[in-house]
C-alpha cells in the first residue's frame, strides 16, 4: 500500500530532460578545430624517449599514454619543421588538445605557427608561455611577429623594453637584427645601420647568431650604396656561417659579379673573363638607436632554455627557432 498522497509511477523521467543528440547545438569552430587537432594520431615509429629530457620531465603530470603520444607529437614537429612548417603545426597543435596546460607544448606551437608564417597565433602562444613560465627568451620572435603584422613600432617598444637589456647575448643579438628591420620598415634606413655597429660584430667565437648578424649589417651597407663594405661583411658573413642560415656566400658572389641561376649553376654576368667550368669549383636617428643598442655586452653565448628547443628534440641539434634575419 502506498503512503497517503504517493503519486502513482508514470514512468517519467526525473531530473532535466536532456536533449536527444540530433538537437544539441552544432559545435563552434573553435570546438570542431579543436576536434580536428586531437584527431590526428601521432606517428608510431617514433621514440617518445628521443624528446628532451626537461620536456619529457614536463609531460609526468599526464598519464602515460597521453605522455607518450604528446612527445611523439613533439618530435614530429620538430622533424617536419624545415621542411613542412604547416604539418610541423598541426602537430604540434595536436600535442597542445592533449596538453594545453603544459609550458613547452605552448611554446612548440608557438615556434611552429612563427615558422609556418602565423604570426598572431605565434604572439597569442608565445605570450601564454611568458605567463606560465615567466620566460623571456622569444621576445625575438615576438618582435618579428610584430614586424608581419606591420607593427614594427611595436617590435621596437619590445626592444627597447627592460626586459630585453637582460637577454643573453644570442637571444639580445637576434632581437637587435629584428629591432635593425623595424627601423627600416619604418624607412629610417641609417638609423637601422647605426644599430647594428655593436662590438659583437667583431665576435671571436664560433656562435649561431653570428653569420645572421653579420649578414644584416652587411645588407644595410648594400642598401646604402657601400658596396666595398658590404662585400666585406657578407664575406665575414660567409665565414661564420658553417650550418648555412644565410645566403651569404651567394650575395658575395653577385657581388662579384657571378650569376647564380635557379639550377644552382654559375653564370658570368660578363665582367669577368671565361674562366673555365665553374662546377664545383666554389665547394672547397639619434637617441633611439642609441638606446636600442646600448644593451650591455654579455659573454654568455646561450641558446636559451631546453624548452626552447622542443621542435628539434630528438631531430638535430640546432635548437634556435629565431629567424629574425627572414624580414632585415
Amino acid at each position: 500500500m502506498r503512503p497517503s498522497g504517493d503519486r502513482p509511477r508514470t514512468g517519467a523521467p526525473r531530473g532535466p530532460v536532456r536533449e536527444p543528440r540530433s538537437d544539441r547545438p552544432p559545435l563552434t569552430d573553435r570546438e570542431q578545430r579543436r576536434r580536428a587537432e586531437k584527431s590526428l594520431l601521432p606517428p608510431e615509429d617514433i621514440d617518445p624517449r628521443e624528446l628532451d629530457r626537461e620536456v619529457r620531465g614536463e609531460l609526468r603530470s599526464l598519464s602515460k599514454d597521453t605522455a607518450d603520444a604528446v612527445a611523439r607529437h613533439l618530435i614530429a614537429a620538430g622533424r617536419l619543421i624545415d621542411t613542412d612548417p604547416e604539418k610541423a603545426l598541426a602537430h604540434a597543435y595536436a600535442a597542445r588538445a592533449h596538453a594545453a596546460r603544459i609550458g613547452a607544448v605552448r611554446e612548440a606551437v608557438g615556434i611552429a605557427a612563427y615558422l609556418a608564417g602565423e604570426w598572431q597565433v605565434a604572439i597569442s602562444e608565445l605570450r601564454a608561455v611568458r605567463r606560465m613560465s615567466g620566460t623571456e627568451a622569444h621576445l625575438a620572435i615576438l618582435a618579428d611577429c610584430e614586424r608581419a603584422l606591420g607593427r614594427p613600432e611595436r617590435a621596437l617598444e619590445i626592444a627597447r623594453s627592460p626586459e630585453a637589456a637582460k637577454l643573453p647575448t644570442a637571444e639580445r643579438m637576434e632581437l637587435l637584427i629584428v629591432a635593425s628591420g623595424a627601423r627600416r620598415d619604418l624607412g629610417q634606413d641609417e638609423a637601422a645601420l647605426v644599430m647594428l655597429q655593436v662590438p659583437e660584430l667583431e665576435h671571436k667565437r664560433a656562435a649561431s647568431w653570428l653569420a645572421r648578424l653579420r649578414y644584416a649589417y652587411a645588407e644595410g651597407l648594400s642598401d646604402a650604396g657601400r658596396h666595398e663594405e658590404a662585400r666585406d661583411w657578407f664575406a665575414r658573413a660567409a665565414d661564420a656561417d658553417g650550418d648555412d642560415v644565410t645566403d651569404a656566400a651567394e650575395r658575395l658572389l653577385e657581388l662579384d659579379g657571378v650569376l647564380i641561376e635557379d639550377g644552382g649553376d654559375f653564370e658570368d654576368s660578363g665582367d669577368f673573363e671565361d674562366s673555365g667550368d665553374f662546377d664545383g669549383a666554389l665547394d672547397d636617428d639619434d637617441e633611439d638607436v642609441a638606446d636600442d643598442a646600448a644593451a650591455p655586452i654579455d659573454e654568455d653565448d646561450g641558446e636559451g632554455s631546453a624548452a626552447g628547443e622542443t621542435l628539434v628534440a630528438g631531430a638535430d641539434e640546432n635548437g634556435t627557432a629565431v629567424r629574425g634575419e627572414a624580414r632585415s
